[in-house]
């Protein structure tokens, strides 16, 4: 694992075959839309910000139309330190990968990854994907066509969860790395006792 920060990552990967579909995504997370002012006042409150002081918390979107090239930039970021925090991904993407084999190549360089499976279908039921998957807690099921509402809600939950679980696992490096520190200090001065309790002994004898 790479060494955790807890910085802020906003860096959303938006994975579908249709351009149509990413200009959606980019007019739904890029633009302020007057429909998602509570979302907006929501996310002030996550992120500790003051409400109406605009669009504070800025999504950073990369696109790919193939689940191949979304595997490539999921590999690049990962060599550049500079990770997604979650992928909107589509299920149905011909000719290559479905959204379902792109999440499993995906997961399989980066487990922090959070998605959501967007799809209009039934292809999989929610049973066959988690079992398939075997993440269940960092995926979602987003249906088309999709309220540009709901995107938004769950571009700010997943990157604040993104967020918080780095926190977290950041705390407990630090905390890893402190008792290893107290485990030197205790094990040089059991060796510097040790010493003085042999020059002791060496003087009384």
């Amino acid at each position: 694992m790479q060494a955790l920060d807890g910085s802020r990552n906003n860096r959303i990967l938006v994975v579908d075959d249709n351009d149509a579909i990413h200009a959606d995504f980019e007019k739904i997370l890029r633009e302020r839309p007057t429909r998602t002012s509570q979302v907006d006042g929501l996310a002030a409150s996550l992120f500790g910000e003051v409400p109406g002081a605009g669009p504070r918390v800025e999504f950073a979107l990369t696109h790919a139309l193939q689940g191949q090239e979304a595997l490539d930039l999921v590999l690049r970021s990962q060599e550049s330190s500079l990770p997604y925090a979650m992928a909107f991904v589509d299920v149905r993407m011909p000719p290559g990968w479905n959204g379902v084999e792109t999440v499993e190549k995906l997961w399989q360089h980066d487990r922090e990854l959070e998605i959501v499976l967007c799809t209009a279908y039934s292809d999989f039921s929610w049973e066959e994907i988690a079992t398939r998957l075997g993440q269940p807690d960092r995926l979602l099921i987003l249906r088309k066509p999709f309220d540009p509402l709901e995107v938004r809600q769950l571009a700010y939950g997943l990157t604040c969860k993104w967020f918080l679980r780095r926190q977290a696992a950041c705390r407990m490096q630090d905390l890893e790395l402190m008792v290893q520190q107290r485990i030197r200090e205790l094990a040089a001065l059991r060796a510097r006792l040790a010493e003085v309790s042999a020059q002791q002994h060496a003087v009384a004898g």
